[in-house]
């Protein structure tokens, strides 16, 4: 028997809708839907080629007409139309109005919305009743849909005038719109999804007030639940399914576009569940459906620590790991889906390894071993690499929220997650491919050199004192005639005239300006401040502060370095004291720490 969604795909004779790529074409034009007035048609037509002809149709001219030329009885009765003066001024007039009324926009108000609501409510309405009452005959009901179809694409207009929101928002027909989502016929149900990604686009303008309002009425209509249990039903092999789950994921984008909904839609296993099975479909080349799965769990990794956890505990690292081992010897291909897909996955992995209980999984799913296994031999997976290893052994703060409310059983078994992974990056022979890379690094690398210098100084900080591992750590900083000592302060001087360049020009943005003003432009620029310099100066001086600590022969060395520079022991304390008293909030642990090694520093 012919399927209901067989028959509506032919029901204007045309296949079915297809899943373009947005960067094979103007993103805006590829999901953009068809606009409509609300009680317009949709016609096909054809266009047929004039077929040129030399043989004009009609009578021949007469024999004193075939040849005149423009030029012939300027002053007689044809020059000028034939008209006189005041019928050329009514045929203006009236062509002037005529054109006014081909011009003239509709009027999108409060009244031009109900409007468009009752008619489409209509079309909802007829299709229920024709699908309940022909229920063994689609060919009843066809046509009903498309109408509907027609309608549900009128909405697009509204997308253009946010100001309308919040009374579309308070009718039922919004409700309605989300209903559509589980529409048996699965064209229709993928018209609504686009439609509500289209309107729930971040890019419409408006006020944030206007936004909230429709956001608020779709998701009291049961959104996101309607949104993922779709993802069960949908075919990626047939096309339009491929499209009605990128738009999906599109409208769970825009839908985490506002930090409240964040936590909420993480909370959702089925979701979570979802997108870390997608991203393992294994796809020659990447597809965007899968690039698009990565990118969302991206978002929720890194916009809140519950959300981390809460993937952690999906299994989410050994997801993660598993996906990125081919990349030891292999990289993406440059700017495609694979490449982003990429990006995300280790971003996804740096998020997680930051908590307690994604640093466990990390070393239960050796993470580490293949984080060093990707540093010796990768290419684009290096960077990224350390970029793991670097969130891996930085410090966790111990008050991690549970997803239960319970305690951590992670946390009371290890009270301090990353000693374990820096332990485990020793016990791997991990220093090795760390400082060879470290003594590789160009300036124009600056991103591995960041991540070193935060590995060193989480080393530092967490392997036990008078422990095998930390020995071994502090080896490698003497080896070689003090090598290592030697370039971090080559760094440092670096990273300070950077800072110092960048202090002159916010220096130069304060004059004129009162204390507060100074105050809150200061605050402000603490970020790029430490994308600046500041980040990696920081570590660095930490590092020597504890090298200063741990053995005379390097301080020695140290101070030396930083003479030839008419620097001394004074400009390492004052960076740590500047960092104790600076803008940003210091742990109490971190606090005490950097209170111990400016001790050493006197």
């Amino acid at each position: 028997m012919t399927s209901i969604d067989d028959l509506f795909k032919s029901a204007n004779g045309a296949a079915k809708r297809k899943f373009e790529n947005p960067r094979e074409a103007d993103p805006t034009q590829a999901y953009k839907s068809i606009k409509l007035s609300p009680n317009s048609d949709v016609k096909q037509s054809a266009t047929v080629e004039d077929e040129e002809d030399d043989d004009e149709a009609g009578p021949e001219l007469p024999p004193d007409l075939e040849d005149e030329g423009p030029g012939d009885d300027e002053e007689g009765r044809f020059f000028g139309g034939g008209l006189d003066e005041d019928a050329k001024d009514a045929l203006d007039y009236l062509d002037a109005q005529d054109g006014e009324e081909s011009i003239r926009d509709e009027k999108h108000d409060a009244a031009w919305l109900r409007k468009l609501c009752l008619n489409f409510e209509k079309r909802v309405n007829k299709n229920a009743s024709l699908r309940a009452k022909y229920e063994g005959d689609a060919t009843k009901f066809m046509e009903s849909e498309g109408d509907l179809d027609e309608s549900i694409k009128s909405f697009s207009i509204l997308s253009e005038h946010p100001e309308l929101y919040e009374d579309f928002a308070k009718n039922t027909a919004a409700a309605k719109l989300v209903e559509l989502l589980a529409h048996d016929n699965t064209d229709i149900a993928i018209a609504a999804i686009e439609m509500t990604s289209e309107l729930t686009d971040e890019d419409v303008g408006g006020e944030q007030e206007q936004w909230d309002a429709l956001v608020a009425a779709f998701q009291e209509a049961d959104l996101l639940s309607l949104l993922i249990s779709n993802f069960s039903r949908f075919d990626e092999s047939d096309s339009a399914d491929a499209s009605g789950v990128y738009a999906s994921l599109s409208v769970i984008e825009n839908l985490l576009s506002h930090p409240s909904s964040t936590d909420v839609i993480g909370d959702e296993s089925t979701l979570v569940k979802w997108l870390l099975e997608r991203i393992q479909k294994p796809e020659k080349p990447t597809t965007q459906n899968k690039q698009y799965a990565s990118e969302i769990l991206s978002i929720l990794t890194q916009s809140s620590r519950s959300n981390r956890v809460r993937i952690a505990e999906a299994n989410g690292v050994e997801t993660f790991l598993t996906n990125l081992a081919p990349y030891r010897r292999d990289d993406p291909e440059k700017d495609s889906d694979e490449e982003e897909y990429f990006e995300n996955t280790f971003n996804c992995l740096s998020s997680i390894v930051e908590e307690l209980v994604g640093k466990a999984k990390f070393l239960e799913a050796e993470g580490v071993e293949l984080c060093l296994l990707l540093v010796r031999d990768g290419k684009s997976s290096k960077s990224r690499a350390l970029k793991v290893l670097d969130h891996a052994c930085g410090y966790a703060p111990p008050d991690q929220t549970q997803t239960n409310g319970s305690k951590d059983p992670v946390q009371e078994a290890s009270p301090n997650g990353a000693m374990a992974v820096c332990e485990k990056l020793v016990e791997s022979r991990g220093l090795k491919p760390l400082f060879s890379t470290f003594m590789r690094t160009k300036k124009h690398d600056p991103e591995q050199t960041e991540h070193i210098l935060g590995i060193f100084s989480s080393l530092l900080r967490s392997l036990p004192g008078n422990s095998d591992a930390r020995f071994r750590l502090l080896a490698k900083f003497l080896e070689k005639d003090y090598e290592k000592i030697t370039k971090l302060v080559t760094l440092r001087r670096d990273y300070a005239n950077r800072v110092a360049a960048f202090d002159a020009k916010l220096t130069d943005r304060k004059r004129g300006l009162s204390k507060e003003e100074r105050d809150e432009l200061e605050l402000e620029n603490t970020p790029m401040r430490l994308n600046e310099g500041l980040y990696c100066f920081e570590r660095i001086d930490a590092t020597l502060a504890w090298l200063v600590a741990e053995d005379d022969g390097a301080r020695k060395a140290v101070v030396k370095a930083l003479s030839e520079q008419d620097e001394g022991l004074a400009d390492v304390k004052k960076t740590l004291q500047a960092q104790l008293d600076g803008n940003l909030e210091v742990e109490a642990a971190e606090r005490e720490m950097l209170e111990t090694l400016i001790g050493f520093l006197q």
